[in-house]
């Protein structure tokens, strides 16, 4: 009779046999995976729980690769007892470590260990680059590759490559498509339980990461670490192209990518490409029309937070940015900055193929289209074609008459915005546009640019066929017929 504990696949311990739950058999009979009971064991109950037999009796062998162990829930498999035993903590939700000193308590037990570090305030670990430094060295180590920018999970389908093995994760699922996790609510699906679970909490409206500095709470973990950081004014992320410091890893990740231009976050509808996933799922709506973001005081809505943030200023009337030049009002700050560029003659934007140069980044991209005369938006009623999505959308309600801009003091309603703001300074008087030179005022941004041309005898507007220039175009539009 072969005895367990002499190094077989098959052994067991030896010197249980107490009759404990965990007690497993002390003798083997035959030595085979499906050895019988020795006659003093048999004598106990049948029903008595022991080890899983099958479990203790079926490791695997060295080096086989086999894994023995499996989640009846979900169908994950294991080498180890004891990662199907912390698995099992997935599905019922069990925390058996207690933190000592506050209510929290974890799945496991190096989660407790990183959490015990927040009390304590220890973080041996420290990167030599920018001071970081961490509770964990497991986090140290991804640390650095936003250093040495190290990217070694790399995909098997296609040329991605990640830092992290969770990102790689989460890229694969692009794949095969497979988002197993699916809301009750409103059949969002995603392939990973986390962000199923964090999903939720829009819809549960419940907040359970606490600042223990104020009574500030939040849905998600990272939202909170930011937070805090307010308080301590700890920011550990460092570029090291400029200096540029955050208390945020992916606010320095979305940060690097000014410097290197990299866009990973591609449309598949078009060739559009973005720095920031948020970038893209704004354009995506773009495509499908979704404005999921609603006015609760009137029919307003907007595919953008921020567009439905300055929609409610409307509303409020609050204007916190002032012109220190002319007294114009504001509710943004880059308009507030765009709007000095009038007063310094300030224009950043450079064309690389002429000496045209613009206050603002649109009126560059539209000058650029001159030069390669491409105009993709076409309208299907006329042919008019045009440059810009904007003033294709303003040219079409020529065709359907739509007026959506309305006056809240009066019926009168307006196919574009410039119109009705044009309209409204009738009932207000208000002249947000002064010169600085003459004191001239003006409703319009436009005229007080084409006045300012009278002081400074700028023409920008070029014949093609001779010398002759014009400082507003529509003097330029009534040249050209003489050449007709």
């Amino acid at each position: 009779m072969a005895e367990a504990g002499k190094g077989s696949p098959t052994a067991v311990p030896r010197n249980l046999c107490d009759g404990s739950p965990t007690a497993v058999p002390r003798n083997l009979c035959d030595g085979s995976s499906t050895g019988f009971l020795c006659d003093r064991d048999a004598r106990k109950p049948k029903d008595q729980p022991t080890a899983s037999k099958a479990n203790a009796v079926n490791q695997p062998e060295a080096n086989t690769g086999d894994k023995p162990y499996m989640c009846g829930e979900c169908g994950y498999r294991t080498t180890k007892k004891s990662y199907l035993s912390r698995h099992m903590r997935t599905h019922t939700g069990e925390k058996p470590y207690k933190c000592d000193q506050c209510d929290y308590s974890a799945a496991r037990k190096d989660s407790l260990d990183h959490h015990l570090a927040k009390h304590t305030g220890d973080k041996p670990y420290m990167c030599g680059e920018c001071g970081y430094r961490a509770v964990l060295k497991s986090d140290l180590v991804k640390h650095m590759r936003t250093h040495t920018s190290d990217k070694p999970y790399k995909c098997d389908q296609c040329d991605y490559s990640a830092a992290q093995k969770s990102n790689l994760k989460q890229h694969l699922s692009k794949h095969t498509g497979d988002k197993p996790y699916m809301c009750d609510e409103c059949g969002y699906m995603a392939d990973r339980k986390s962000t199923i679970s964090r999903h939720m909490r829009t819809h549960t409206g419940e907040k359970p990461y606490k600042c223990d500095q104020c009574d500030y709470s939040a849905a998600q973990k990272c939202s909170l670490d930011q937070h805090l950081a307010q308080h301590t004014g700890d920011k550990p992320f460092m570029c090291g192209e400029c200096g540029y410091r955050t208390a945020w890893k992916t606010h320095l990740s979305t940060h690097m990518r000014t410097h290197t231009g990299d866009k990973p976050y591609k449309c598949d509808q078009c060739d559009y490409s973005a720095a920031e996933k948020t970038n893209l799922s704004n354009h995506m709506r773009t495509h499908t029309g979704e404005k999921p973001y609603k006015c609760d005081q009137c029919g307003y809505s907007a595919s953008r937070k921020y567009s439905l943030v300055l929609h409610l200023a409307k509303h409020t009337g609050d204007k916190p940015y002032m012109c220190g030049e002319c007294g114009y009002r504001t509710t943004r700050k880059s308009d507030l900055s765009k709007h000095m560029r009038t007063h310094t003659g300030d224009k950043p934007y450079k064309c690389d193929q002429c000496d045209y140069s613009a206050a603002h980044k649109n009126s560059l991209n539209q000058h650029l289209a001159k030069h390669t005369g491409e105009k993709p938006y076409m309208c299907g009623e006329c042919g008019y074609r045009t440059v810009r999505k904007f003033d294709f959308s303003q040219h079409v309600r020529i065709h359907t008459g739509e007026k959506p801009y309305k006056c809240d003091q009066c019926d009168y309603s307006a196919a574009h915005k410039s119109t009705l703001n044009r309209h409204l300074a009738m009932h207000t008087g208000d002249k947000p546009y002064m010169c600085g030179e003459c004191g001239y005022r003006t409703t319009k941004k436009c005229n007080l640019s084409q006045h300012m041309r009278t002081h400074t005898g700028e023409k920008p507007y070029k014949c093609d066929q001779c010398d002759y220039s014009a400082a507003v175009k529509f003097a330029l539009n009534n040249h050209c017929k003489t050449h007709r």
